[in-house]
């Protein structure tokens, strides 16, 4: 099979998922995230990495227990950021559930990160109090946004398509977008495209504490993040790492892999409206972009996977844009929001959140959204709450929104051969 990626002659080719890999707050692999997920646990908790007491929010989703060395030896890890780490951890994952020993030249990453925040301040730190002989020398290729991709494509030695998505909050969503359109056009036959954010670091959350946006129930994290409901306060900071390992159809059949559904749209917009504050008209826009670029009817969603933040105004516009988007439908259409249980792992979230509607897809179990106790007027969708919603459905549209107004929407299908 080796040699270039196939080229596409005019004609977009079916792109389908046979991997996922993930680290999250609620576990180290996919599994243990999704029992976590369908039990309805939290993985919000006192922050561990660091001393929070000075803080107004001394909360967040961290990774717990990660042991770099499982997945890359000594010399890798200590030239690697956290966000890189996760990274790489997640990709050798998804390679080991899709069964693939990755071809060189046709196998390739995107991978959407804010790059190393945490090293940064604590190396600014380091130099404010002992001097620039006090830093550490590999600082640039451990922070470097890059190196989440590069790190993957340095260990697994992929001369593929290799590159970076920042969009804020819809970044992970966006490198697989990105990913999506890089194999149908025939630039690549595999792409290990997803997301990792390490952005628990007291820089950030005294920031956003700061603009309003993080909820500061410092004596109940585990409740603190509530998707939809009437009485949230804020979204809560997490970090983690999602990847999809994304294949054309013609080589996941050729060699046989497990293929676990189909990447049948993607869609984008930008809100143009203001760089806090989401906007239902933009969020509406992706998802139907989504929708069209699938040849998918709206009623054909047997759920959607919200970006819901737990944010008063975003989960209120996006309730507002799932609303114009489905009609009538939207009626009966299971919401769900997997930030109640491991909270909002910024450019990761898109990412980490698809890996989850792949498998609710794959195995006809959507998670329930974590918290949801209160119903909000403001929110006028069918949320599934206290327990797993067993539907088996033909499609899942899942999104991702950023502050400042960008936006994505993927429409994941059940896999037909032939269709």
């Amino acid at each position: 099979m080796a040699g270039p990626a196939g080229r596409s002659h005019g004609r977009l080719r079916r792109v389908v998922v046979t991997g996922l890999g993930a680290v999250t707050s609620l576990g180290l692999d996919v599994e243990s995230s999704w029992s976590a997920l369908l039990a309805g646990r939290s993985g919000v908790a006192p922050i561990a990495s660091f001393d929070a007491s000075a803080l107004p929010v001394r909360f967040a989703g961290e990774v717990k227990g990660f042991d770099p060395l499982a997945y890359m030896d000594r010399r890798t890890a200590r030239r690697s950021g956290r966000f890189a780490q996760l990274a790489l951890a997640a990709a050798r994952q998804a390679l080991a559930w899709g069964e693939l020993d990755p071809e060189p030249d046709v196998t390739g990453a995107v991978v959407a990160t804010s790059g190393g925040i945490w090293e940064t301040g604590a190396q600014e730190r380091r130099l404010q109090e002992g001097g620039a002989h006090s830093v550490d020398p590999l600082l640039v290729p451990r922070v470097g946004a890059h190196m989440a991709a590069a790190r993957i494509g340095l260990e697994l030695g992929l001369r593929g398509p290799n590159t970076t998505v920042n969009s804020a909050c819809a970044s992970g969503a966006d490198a697989i977008g990105q990913a999506f359109n890089l194999i149908r056009l025939g630039q690549a036959e595999a792409m290990l495209a997803g997301g990792s954010d390490t952005t628990v670091a007291p820089l950030a959350i005294a920031a956003l504490a700061r603009l309003g946006a993080l909820s500061r129930r410092n004596d109940e994290p585990e409740r603190a993040s509530r998707p939809f409901d009437a009485g949230r306060d804020g979204f809560v900071l997490a970090e983690g790492a999602g990847i999809l390992l994304l294949e054309s159809e013609e080589y996941a059949l050729r060699r046989g892999a497990p293929i676990l559904a189909e990447l049948a749209g993607a869609g984008w917009s930008f809100d143009a409206a203001d760089d806090t504050a989401p906007d239902a008209e933009g969020q509406a826009l992706a998802m139907r972009r989504a929708l069209a670029d699938a040849g998918a009817d709206p009623a054909e969603v047997g759920f959607v996977k919200a970006h819901g933040t737990s944010t008063e105004l975003n989960d209120a516009a996006e309730s507002r844009a799932i609303r114009a988007v489905f009609g009538a439908h939207a009626d009966g259409l299971p919401v769900t929001s997997f930030k109640g249980a491991m909270g909002h792992a910024a450019c990761a979230a898109g990412a980490v959140e698809a890996v989850f509607t792949v498998l609710a897809l794959a195995r006809g179990l959507v998670p329930p959204t974590a918290n949801y106790e209160l119903p909000d007027p403001a929110c006028d969708v069918r949320v599934v709450a206290g327990r797993p919603l067993e539907r088996p459905v033909e499609a899942a549209l899942a999104n991702a929104f950023g502050m400042g107004g960008q936006n994505t929407s993927l429409l994941f299908r059940r896999y037909r051969p032939g269709s």
